[in-house]
């Protein structure tokens, strides 16, 4: 028995571990790129802030309704350490956020940490409230779209469409906002609360923009999906259409989705501070607005960090989830890791068959 029959079903039971092998190198290299891309960020917001017009510290004095004199406001910069060169306040400041100190709000005297980490939750409920109303909406228009294509119900549902993409979220806010609250009284005005029913009009507002975008989508690539091969013969075997619909077509229409949703979730995530501040919803981006209102610096730096950490990690969430939801990729791994395994194999065996030739 020669040496790669030997070692055949040990590549075929081992096929994984050069797989993830691969894995483990490419995760790694996405977390060093991130870390690159963060520190880019960092640096070019506190440059950003650093160069904008205006004293923080007169903000500071100002937003809490009293103006100390010059001596007190110095000494408040040389406490806040403004005082110091820039390159020194920078070290300073990513010295501490590697800590898990992003600084002290200037305006709300809390920590910047503290409050981003209040405003998570809100803006996550938000966010996959939208979210779950969009697909609701989207995927069943789409499908209807792509079935009926060319026909009326695909013009109505592509004219929908369109009005969705085209009208601005404040003017549709402040349309949902008239007609159920001020003319039918049946939802708040005001999101501040923290129930179900002051979230209804900002998702609504969010998803009504997204609706328009992802039918589209689904709609393209159902349509792509029942012009292939495997449609063609599941009809022609006299599957049910409904079968063939949400059985296989749905399914493989609905990757190229998962790369959406995961830009969607990270912008939602990072706050819509019109929508927000429209319904007085206490997220990420309301939060942002009051900070840049008043001059914050350091609360600017740690959100503009924290949305851009949050903004990768949902990307590379979406990336790993690829290999979960696609077999076609797991195949793909599986034959490149057993063709590796077999190239190993032939070397080994040339190896000891130009050994013994030379003994």
């Amino acid at each position: 028995m020669s040496a790669r029959q030997r070692n055949e079903p040990c590549h075929e039971k081992s096929w994984y571990r050069p797989r993830f092998a691969v894995q483990i190198r490419a995760f790694g290299k996405r977390l060093l790129q991130m870390g690159i891309v963060l520190f880019g960020i960092s640096f070019f917001t506190f440059i950003l802030t650093y160069l904008s017009p205006g004293d923080p510290v007169t903000a500071m004095y100002s937003a809490s309704g009293s103006m100390p004199s010059e001596a007190v406001l110095e000494a408040t910069r040389e406490e806040l350490g403004l005082n110091e060169p820039f390159l020194v306040q920078y070290w300073n400041w990513l010295t501490g956020c590697l800590h898990g100190d992003f600084g002290t709000s200037y305006s709300m005297h809390k920590p910047v940490l503290q409050l981003l980490s209040s405003r998570l939750w809100p803006t996550l409920k938000l966010a996959l409230t939208s979210l779950v109303i969009m697909l609701a909406i989207a995927v069943p228009f789409g499908m209807l779209s792509a079935v009926y294509h060319g026909k009326a119900i695909d013009y109505l549902v592509r004219l929908f469409t369109f009005l969705g993409v085209s009208m601005p979220n404040f003017w549709v806010g402040m349309l949902l906002l008239y007609f159920f609250a001020i003319q039918l009284k049946i939802l708040p005005v005001v999101s501040s609360g923290g129930g179900w029913k002051q979230i209804i009009l900002p998702a609504l507002t969010l998803a009504f923009a997204m609706v328009g975008k992802y039918t589209r989508q689904v709609r393209t690539a159902v349509l792509e999906e029942l012009n292939q091969d495997y449609v063609i013969g599941a009809r022609a075997r006299g599957i049910k259409e409904s079968t063939i619909l949400w059985r296989h077509v749905f399914p493989n229409a609905l990757l190229p989705l998962v790369t959406m949703l995961g830009l969607s979730l990270g912008s939602l995530l990072g706050g819509t501070a019109v929508v927000e501040v429209i319904f007085s919803y206490p997220g990420l981006g309301n939060l942002a607005v009051t900070s840049i209102s008043a001059r914050d610096y350091p609360m600017i730096q740690g959100y503009v960090l924290w949305i851009a950490l949050i903004y990768m990690a949902v990307n590379l969430v979406v990336d790993i989830s690829y290999d979960v939801l696609d077999p076609r990729i797991r195949e793909n791994d599986k034959t490149a890791a057993i063709r590796s395994g077999d190239t190993r194999a032939n070397r080994s065996e040339d190896g000891s068959g130009n050994e013994a030739l030379s003994l």
